[in-house]
């Protein structure tokens, strides 16, 4: 992917983390699967690239807090809708034997609106050399502004911007199972290149193989699928370099998977952006994602 405008953005919902401490206590910190891979993303790629975040906060302390964290991480700000009478989710962490289960406080989340604008949404959008959302990205908007995010977006690719999507279903967020496999396959249908994890396909869409997860994406006018596969073999597919697949090195140490995923995604794009082949994409997401699970919380030095 050379020749692209060095700008990426990442949209979706950024929270308050509170994360388990070995004495039992808890960290607080600021993290979400879209705003874990630009993190990553501003510490991977070379300083000639820009990283943003669109999503929305409210105008109280911990909204502010939360901007400013993200500024000084090297993730910029200024699409950011802020929205009175509203504040930013929460979600704590438990762990048990590094697997990681979550609660969450979400009901006031300004991130719910962020595609309430639309001109706000394609001004954020225009120009970007790469933009990536999330199937949690669609569960966290309102119903009734999903349409408004998937018709910018698809506005977006057609003039030029490659789009990446994760997947990432987390049913509890859906009314129902039906509605999220929809909107998944629809949010599919706007993006170049889509990320899912096949545990998850597997299981929603019934695919027997990863390979056949490959062909449903790529039946949808997908250009590039690549499915991650726990710590087993990724099966990748893009319409110019054909099938590719990795076996990523078997990590010693598992701590915490928090952020596995995302800091795949964001090795993995920092790779693509600077015109990477594909299997060493691979590879890169791979190593991002081993340093990480190595350590507790979703955000860790790298």
């Amino acid at each position: 992917m050379k020749n692209l405008p060095k700008t990426i953005l990442c949209i979706g919902e950024c929270m308050v983390e509170m994360a388990p401490r070995e004495d039992g206590a808890y960290t607080r910190g600021f993290a979400g699967d879209t705003f874990n891979s630009a993190w990553y993303l501003a510490r991977t790629l070379p300083d000639d690239f820009t990283v943003d975040y669109f999503t929305g906060a409210g105008t109280d302390t911990v909204s502010d807090e939360m901007l400013t964290f993200m500024e000084k991480a090297g993730v910029g700000t200024s699409s950011v809708r802020r929205i009175d009478a509203r504040t930013v989710g929460l979600y704590m962490i438990a762990l048990k034997n590094g697997e990681r289960s979550f609660s969450y406080w979400r009901g006031q989340s300004a991130a719910k609106l962020l595609a309430e604008d639309p001109e706000a949404l394609r001004k954020a959008l225009a120009g970007r050399g790469l933009v990536l959302f999330s199937g949690i990205t669609m569960a966290v908007v309102n119903e009734e502004h999903r349409q408004t995010l998937l018709d910018l977006l698809a506005e977006a690719r057609a003039a030029g911007t490659v789009i990446a999507f994760d997947p990432n279903m987390r049913a509890r967020l859906w009314p129902s199972r039906a509605v999220m496999a929809e909107t998944i396959m629809k949010a599919a249908a706007v993006s170049d290149i889509v990320l899912p994890s096949f545990d998850e396909d597997g299981a929603v869409f019934g695919d027997e193989s990863p390979e056949a997860t490959i062909a449903r994406y790529r039946a949808a006018g997908v250009k590039t699928v690549i499915v991650k596969n726990g710590p087993d073999t990724i099966h990748a597919e893009d319409e110019e370099e054909g099938p590719v697949t990795f076996k990523p090195t078997p990590s010693e140490n598992v701590v915490d998977t928090t952020a596995a995923g995302d800091s795949f995604n964001a090795g993995l794009i920092a790779a693509l952006m600077t015109g990477a082949p594909l299997v060493e994409a691979l590879e890169q997401g791979s190593a991002l994602s081993a340093r990480v699970i190595g350590a507790r919380g979703a955000l860790v030095a790298v």
